[in-house]
């Protein structure tokens, strides 16, 4: 089997993080370079290598694939739901044209393989609330969820116009101890945990009744390496596929930590975040995807639980 050289960018981002650090247990720690904007001072010693990379930069993208024979690209840099919105086209600008970059330049240059993640903020108000499907209604109501619909179908234009090998996942709100949350709209699921832990009340953007998909990074990472492990004729979707987990309101998660932290205050208070969750289903068939290559969830809500908790509380300990 040759070497693979494999690149992901937007490394410093809450799934770059763990991402990186899975692939290179996977395929040995220098084969994975990691690329962010950050510059290399910034960040520890072990994120190397790293290459600072703005990926609007065609030029620069391109003399790094070719200078490291890169086979491989993981593209997770993106302006998230509720930050996007605050800067539409500055959104747009990075969501869509670097994937065209990458997509392009991974032609030219004959790529093996392209992961690229999409969301659930693809559907919109007549999407299907439960359980919505894989071929379910797609009306995204933000300019980040326009950029994963369209996306999602220059992935399948390019596997089929060009025999790109580009793969998709619809992750769902993504729940993590090892960094901050990038500016979505379930970041209240990380951030509560925070809180929890320091003894502080939390106000949550969203109502308390809002349920929403969600799944703990662990679950997420498994998910995205299965996918790039499964044979190519096993993949039968190429815009991308819905992935599940968890489901869970704010009160449900809140009641779930209580059970750790008696005395934690939830008090709710929601912003315009709540009309953007209002729009997304509260859950999701993922079943094509447990048919195609064999997806399972290892978490539910009470294990997602229990180590966040540990792991958050070890790490003020530090």
């Amino acid at each position: 089997m040759n070497k693979e050289t494999i690149l992901v960018i937007g490394a410093c981002g809450q799934i770059g993080k763990e991402l990186v650090v899975a692939l290179r247990v996977k395929n040995g720690h220098d084969n994975v370079i990691a690329a962010d904007i950050l510059p290399q001072e910034n960040l520890p010693a072990e994120t190397a290598p790293y290459v600072k990379l703005n990926v609007l930069d065609a030029q620069a993208l391109e003399a790094l694939i070719v200078d490291q024979k890169i086979t491989q690209i993981y593209h997770l840099a993106a302006v998230l739901s509720a930050k996007g919105e605050s800067n539409p086209t500055l959104a747009w600008d990075l969501n869509m044209n670097s994937l065209l970059s990458v997509l392009d330049l991974s032609v030219k240059h004959k790529v093996n393989k392209v992961f690229w993640p999409s969301s659930i903020a693809i559907f919109g108000p007549d999407s299907e609330k439960i359980n919505c499907p894989q071929q379910g209604v797609t009306e995204p109501t933000t300019v980040y969820g326009i950029s994963k619909a369209a996306g999602e179908h220059w992935c399948k234009y390019y596997f089929e116009k060009h025999g790109l090998d580009v793969r998709s996942l619809r992750y769902p709100g993504l729940i993590s101890y090892t960094g901050a949350p990038g500016g979505g709209t379930t970041d209240y699921a990380v951030d509560i945990f925070h809180h929890a832990v320091q003894g502080k009340p939390y106000t949550c953007f969203l109502s308390k009744e809002t349920a929403l998909p969600m799944m703990f990074m662990e679950d997420a990472i498994n998910a995205t390496l299965q996918l790039m492990d499964a044979p190519a004729e096993n993949v039968y979707i190429r815009t991308a596929y819905n992935l599940g987990a968890l489901s869970f309101t704010p009160q449900e998660l809140a009641a779930e930590i209580k059970s750790h932290v008696p005395d934690f205050v939830v008090s709710y208070a929601p912003d315009f975040r709540q009309a953007i969750a209002d729009s997304w289903p509260s859950s999701i068939d993922d079943s094509a995807a447990r048919t195609d290559w064999g997806w399972k969830p290892a978490y539910d809500l009470t294990a997602m639980t229990d180590v966040m908790l540990e792991n958050l509380w070890v790490l003020q300990a530090d």
